[in-house]
């Protein structure tokens, strides 16, 4: 199977802007605020630059005012978009709404699409995704699904507790994950609901402190507590919320990968800068060996992981559920992101832990991406036992 490794014009000339308009516009702000975005109006002026500058929305499709890019080409954009922190929110890429876009696009009814989708695209609005809940709910493994929703007259009443949930401040509407047949281990039976902020029987309990805090909205704990939404809240069919999570979860991931390369690619730009100017021992950083393997390792780990990432986009463009490309994709992005931040906070010794660059942020940042979206070792498991059963099925023919 031939995976072709370049963006069709379209792309390529969004993604060439989208790189300018991060490196002149954005990437200012981020140096000015660390990295952290804070305020809604640092949000909305970011996106009004975007729109302006011709890059707003490259995922979402014509209809609702995007590009309409498909996941191959967004790997170029979302890249691009990536090399700063703050890139995807200014583009309206960021998590969760961009997969949030994606699952409305695909399974929302015309109504949920005006109501929700618009919005949400045009960055009028913001939204969650509440599905992970402590222990014992559901984190790794789906089918611990605790929270529950029962039909009542009229519609449906929601119950539980949820956590991690990004973006959850200042959403203005969260897709809730329910049980609404069977028990905690059941392999289906859950459903999917729209909730609307403000609605009474939800509430944030906490904000949690997590190492990373470049995600808008942060993360939050919240409690539903006798949450009652109408019929037209469900989104999708009901006990099928399992299936369409699969809808959003593959390209999720992916998407994740796209914008975290960004940042590897940033952090090398930096670390290759600071080793070709810093001299020491009579010579470049950049001319000592263990240095330049350092630098070497990088470039491997970007290009290895662009191309898993070209590979997962050409599994979902053909209509497959890529589940392994994609598992294999995060897996390595998420710890090879890691592993070339890391090594270019090491070239840049003092510097590297100080304030006067971002590399400690971005560490910061893209270490949480080895456990959300799946933990590697969940990952892991699951690409074994694929490759396992391929095998069991081979031999039995």
């Amino acid at each position: 199977m031939t995976v072709d490794l370049t963006p069709g014009p379209v792309a390529e000339d969004l993604a060439r802007r989208t790189a300018r308009f991060v490196r002149e516009t954005v990437v200012p702000v981020e140096e000015r605020l660390g990295g952290v975005p804070g305020s809604d109006d640092v949000r909305l002026e970011l996106q009004r630059a975007a729109r302006e500058a011709g890059v707003f929305a490259p995922h979402v499709s014509p209809e609702y005012g995007g590009h309409g890019l498909d996941m191959r080409d967004r790997a170029f954009v979302f890249e691009e978009a990536g090399y700063s922190l703050l890139g995807p929110l200014a583009l309206n890429i960021a998590a969760p709404d961009e997969g949030n876009m994606h699952m409305l696009e695909a399974i929302a009814s015309p109504a949920q699409k005006e109501r929700y989708l618009r919005p949400l695209a045009a960055g009028a609005t913001r939204s969650c995704f509440a599905m992970t809940e402590p222990a014992p709910g559901v984190g790794s493994d789906p089918a611990a699904l605790a929270t529950t929703a029962e039909r009542i007259p009229g519609g449906w009443r929601i119950d539980g507790r949820k956590w991690f949930i990004t973006g959850a401040d200042g959403a203005d509407f969260v897709i809730v994950m329910a049980r609404t047949s069977g028990a905690p281990g059941d392999a289906g039976g859950a459903t999917m609901f729209l909730v609307d902020a403000g609605n009474p029987g939800m509430r944030i309990v906490r904000h949690i402190e997590t190492l990373d805090e470049s995600l808008f909205g942060g993360h939050a704990e919240m409690l539903f507590d006798g949450c009652t939404v109408p019929d037209d809240a469900v989104l999708g069919e009901v006990d099928e919320g399992f299936r369409y999570a699969r809808v959003r979860l593959g390209p999720a991931r992916t998407t994740h990968c796209m914008r975290w390369l960004g940042i590897a690619r940033r952090a090398q730009d930096i670390a290759v800068a600071r080793a070709a100017e810093r001299e020491l021992f009579g010579s470049r950083l950049a001319e000592l060996g263990m240095v330049q393997a350092m630098i070497a390792d990088n470039e491997i780990d970007i290009a290895a992981a662009h191309g898993l990432i070209l590979q997962a986009c050409a599994d979902l463009d053909r209509g497959g559920s890529g589940a392994q490309s994609t598992s294999i994709a995060k897996t390595f992005c998420a710890e090879a992101v890691w592993r070339v931040v890391d090594r270019s906070l090491q070239i840049c010794g003092a510097l590297g832990v100080s304030g006067d660059v971002l590399l400690g942020r971005f560490l910061r940042e893209t270490r949480p991406f080895r456990i959300y979206d799946g933990p590697s070792e969940t990952h892991r498991w699951s690409i074994a036992r694929r490759v396992v059963r391929r095998h069991d099925a081979a031999h039995a023919r």
